[in-house]
């Protein structure tokens, strides 16, 4: 049972990570925008991609009134992006702060779903996992380890969410503030898996609400061998450590 109840009234913040997304990002801050209410806000992360991506930001922020820019100075994990930007929401006053994609794999039209579920959760999954949610655009061994990344985790950690590995989140701020932000260890997509870990482990209620995810508009996948052998090991971990 959640120890928080109630809508929280105030701004919803949405914290988009970036590291090379310059084809994507103004399209994105356009898309996402046009699914916000007034006064809510765009945060994107900037971890000094080389591709100009910061520039573009930069002249998007200071064209707008919503839009705000986070730079940091070297890529370091998705985990740092996401802290950082979950941080900055939290200290100006937002009272939900979503978390998405920036390549257009996590569908804006989705948000207000996500957002509404919200107001009877202090965490809402968009999963691909339950009935209505799909994945588009993959191949066989990409959907494979997908779902078997996912069914991997609740099943070391017996839990009854089916996309722990899903980066489409809103959260209530009052739960990021139950959630020990700054001990979290993990900095890839694992990162995923420990942040919804905490919120069961919290007693928080958790709702995956159906989403359809597609391949990336632009740009290369930042998936690669370290990210899946870090969750392979992180997993077990966070049981253990619960454990103990």
């Amino acid at each position: 049972m959640s120890e928080i109840d109630g809508t929280e009234s105030g701004p919803t913040w949405v914290v988009i990570p970036t590291y090379d997304e310059a084809g994507n990002v103004e399209a994105m801050a356009e898309a996402v925008a046009e699914r916000l209410e007034p006064g809510d806000r765009i945060l994107f992360v900037d971890d000094g991609s080389p591709d100009g991506t910061g520039e573009i930001l930069d002249r998007l922020s200071a064209a707008s009134d919503f839009v705000e820019v986070l730079h940091r100075p070297v890529k370091d994990g998705l985990g740092g992006a996401l802290i950082a930007g979950f941080e900055r929401a939290l200290e100006a006053g937002a009272a939900r702060v979503v978390q998405m994609d920036a390549d257009f794999s996590h569908d804006p039209a989705s948000l207000p779903e996500l957002i509404r579920a919200a107001e009877r959760a202090d965490l809402v999954i968009g999963s691909r996992y339950v009935e209505g949610g799909a994945v588009e655009e993959w191949g066989p061994l990409r959907r494979v380890l997908s779902r078997g990344g996912s069914l991997y985790s609740s099943t070391i950690l017996g839990v009854p969410q089916r996309d722990l590995t899903g980066g489409f989140k809103c959260w209530r701020a009052s739960a990021l503030g139950i959630i020990d932000l700054a001990s979290i260890g993990s900095a890839g997509y694992s990162f995923q898996v420990e942040l919804t870990w905490r919120a069961v482990q919290a007693g928080l209620t958790v709702v995956e609400v159906p989403i359809v995810f597609s391949e990336r508009v632009e740009g290369r996948s930042k998936m690669g061998p370290a990210i899946v052998v870090e969750a392979i090991w992180r997993v077990p971990a966070l049981r253990l450590k619960r454990k103990s």
